[in-house]
């Protein structure tokens, strides 16, 4: 085990602080292998896709209601409530969620862990973007989908980021993504197919947006 493995796999979220602190806002949620400019056209391109996958029907008097889990300093989450979506938005790190709340923009901003979040309502769509993926503990990764999972509404979406893959594929120190088998395997028994998957189309990143639909 290398320094740079065995400090993200033992202290997560002294990473992820770390880096929120250290960061500009969208290096510190993004790609850290790019510069400003790139990282612009790498969020850009992200939530266009999302706007696509969530519609673009937006009522005042009837909004969806949206939770980004793991949303970082609230990027998507404030570019979502600009459309006139209701959003929650929590993370685990307490820089990211202070940083969010500053920048406000309309969301209501949380520090919660994954499989902690709670609510009193059912969300029309439920998104966790690049985030899933830095999970690498097995059980606490399955207790996270899980419980995003729990808070979707019937006939509502579950948008998750993944590669779309048969097997395990472990990148870097703090990354493994999971093949589609295992999403089905905690997905399926609680009411949620698989409807579609958008890969971002980006330079060489594999990953891509998963749909997940309750049909019970």
């Amino acid at each position: 085990m290398t320094d740079a493995t065995r400090t993200y796999t033992e202290a997560p979220l002294t990473y992820w602080d770390t880096r929120h602190r250290e960061r500009d806002d969208l290096a510190s949620g993004g790609h850290i292998g790019l510069d400003r400019p790139g990282n612009e056209i790498f969020y850009a391109i992200r939530l266009g896709q999302l706007l696509t996958l969530i519609g673009d029907l937006s009522s005042p008097a009837s909004p969806l209601f949206v939770l980004d889990a793991g949303c970082g300093k609230g990027h998507f989450a404030r570019s979502l409530a600009r459309c006139g979506h209701h959003v929650d938005a929590f993370d685990a790190s307490e820089e990211a969620v202070t940083h969010a709340r500053a920048e406000g923009g309309g969301p209501r901003f949380t520090v919660a862990a994954l499989d902690e979040w709670r609510s009193p309502w059912l969300y029309d769509v439920v998104m966790c973007v690049d985030v899933l993926f830095h999970v690498l503990d097995d059980a606490q990764w399955r207790a996270s989908l899980r419980n995003l999972a729990s808070l979707v509404r019937i006939t509502g979406r579950l948008i998750v980021t993944d590669e779309n893959t048969d097997e395990p594929v472990p990148r870097g120190d703090y990354i493994l993504h999971r093949p589609i088998a295992a999403y089905l395997e905690e997905l399926e028994p609680m009411g949620l197919s698989h409807t579609l998957f958008r890969p971002y189309g980006f330079r060489e990143n594999r990953v891509g947006f998963h749909v997940f639909t309750r049909n019970r």
